[in-house]
């Protein structure tokens, strides 16, 4: 899933994008409106996420914009402003949501999802995986096992995900924090056991069959036994 995030605080941009990037979308990044259409106008995302107060012309205005130069792409307006009449605006100006700072990235993210589903999305986009009595759920980031509730952070449940998608196959711990985490391959990964720990105690744990298992010397693999 490719973002475009369009926010002219540094700090903020930093922030946002990191959570999206744990949850496994790419994000680009534009501090500023005019560089922000830019990149709208020549490449295609999945979702924009727009500041609306910013230099030069504000996000209503640049949803607007965009909107007349045929730009498809669902619009997520963030800001601070939060009276009706200011989301009347901005919804009027052609985006599809728009969310009041601050905002809980739980939420931001289901909205995200929401509106990339309602879009159409990508044909191989799917709202759930399963192995053996585990299931995620892509959009909100909820997981169960056996029918129990288990709350992951973001980074954990990135590192589930793989491994569902790979199950059955023994995981490289260089892979790991390369493809999940777009680190360095030779990156210390101790960090990435110290995460697979955290993921025992939560999936394994209490559960008569363990279901993350380690190939020595190697890296990790989902199985059931």
């Amino acid at each position: 899933m490719k973002v475009l995030l369009i926010e002219d605080e540094q700090k903020t941009a930093a922030s946002i994008k990191s959570w999206l990037e744990e949850a496994r979308f790419a994000v680009d990044c534009a501090f500023d409106s005019f560089t922000g259409r830019r990149l709208a106008e020549q490449s295609e995302y999945d979702i924009i996420l727009s500041d609306v107060i910013m230099p030069g012309i504000n996000g209503i205005e640049l949803c607007r914009n965009l909107r007349e130069k045929g730009v498809k792409a669902p619009i997520l307006l963030l800001s601070a402003l939060s009276r009706p009449e200011d989301k009347v605006a901005g919804l009027n100006a052609g985006a599809d949501d728009y969310l009041a700072k601050p905002f809980d990235f739980q939420e931001l993210l289901a909205r995200i999802h929401a509106l990339i589903r309602r879009s159409g999305g990508p044909a191989d986009y799917p709202v759930k995986l399963s192995f053996a009595d585990l299931e995620l759920n892509l959009h909100s980031l909820e997981v169960w096992r056996a029918g129990v509730k288990v709350t992951l952070t973001p980074r954990e449940f990135a590192l589930l995900e793989y491994l569902v998608r790979n199950q059955g196959r023994v995981v490289p711990k260089a892979e790991i924090s390369e493809k999940v985490w777009n680190l360095d391959a030779e990156i210390n990964t101790n960090v990435i056991g110290v995460y697979v720990g955290y993921l025992r105690n939560k999936i394994d744990k209490g559960f008569d069959k363990r279901l993350i298992h380690t190939h020595f010397g190697v890296g990790y693999v989902l199985k059931a036994e």
